[in-house]
């Protein structure tokens, strides 16, 4: 089947409504993709994972209907602690969009007070039910703890920071797979520090009201795997 238009107009008008067809479609297709989330917070992050490693990321809450959404209010389902890498952006690691992450990033998924109190803030006004500290393969602030050195200006924090983590002081010199354990190292550390040093979140964790969980994104698979729940 073919069309003509003799006028300029009447192509334009054509044109107009082929584009809002397709964008009638996209949108009804953001929702179905949205609609079949799992309600488990963790099981969502996994199975957003899951498309990203296998190319079919379906790039959800993006559409104009979720901006209009988000702008009168926030409620992210997941918290995420995580790196500052380059590589490592959890929204488009775990496949979601605007408003439904929580982010807390610093070099070395490193928590000190001010992120504390931004997990605190997340967990207490916006109700948030998972809280996720993610580390990553080949880590620069691990990989610069292990290889030693003096590192310059604040740099210096981040290492001493490691340095004094319980976890990390316990993986052998020796270990043949020093870099990626201490990495794992990291994380647990974290996965304690959260649940054990706030009393807000500590309190949800007693009540069974919020979960903390521990993983590790491979930059070359594309997978996040839970080491710690």
């Amino acid at each position: 089947m073919s069309f003509y238009c003799s006028s300029p107009i009447s192509r334009i008008l054509l044109f107009s409504l082929i584009l809002l067809a397709m964008g009638s479609c996209n949108q009804t297709a953001n929702q179905s993709a949205t609609k079949a989330f799992p309600a488990d917070p963790l099981e969502r992050l996994m199975e957003g994972n899951k498309r990203f490693a296998h190319m079919t990321a379906v790039h959800p809450d993006v559409d104009l209907e979720r901006l209009k959404l988000v702008a009168e209010g926030q409620h992210p389902f997941a918290i995420i602690v995580c790196c500052s890498d380059s590589r490592v952006s959890p929204e488009i690691i775990f496949d979601q969009g605007i408003g439904d992450l929580f982010i807390i990033r610093t070099a070395g998924n490193i928590i000190g007070n001010v992120e504390f109190g931004s997990i605190e803030y997340a967990v207490e006004h916006l109700h948030t039910k998972l809280i996720m500290v993610m580390g990553h393969e080949n880590c620069g602030a691990v990989k610069d703890f292990v290889k030693g050195g003096n590192p310059h200006g604040h740099i210096k924090d981040i290492i001493d920071s490691l340095m004094q983590e319980i976890e990390i002081k316990a993986v052998p010199f020796s270990d043949p797979n020093r870099l990626d354990d201490c990495i794992k190292a990291n994380i647990e550390h974290g996965v304690k520090q959260i649940s054990n040093h706030s009393e807000i979140v500590h309190e949800k964790l007693l009540k069974k009201e919020i979960r903390v969980v521990g993983a590790r994104y491979d930059l070359n698979d594309l997978k996040v795997e839970i080491i710690h729940h």
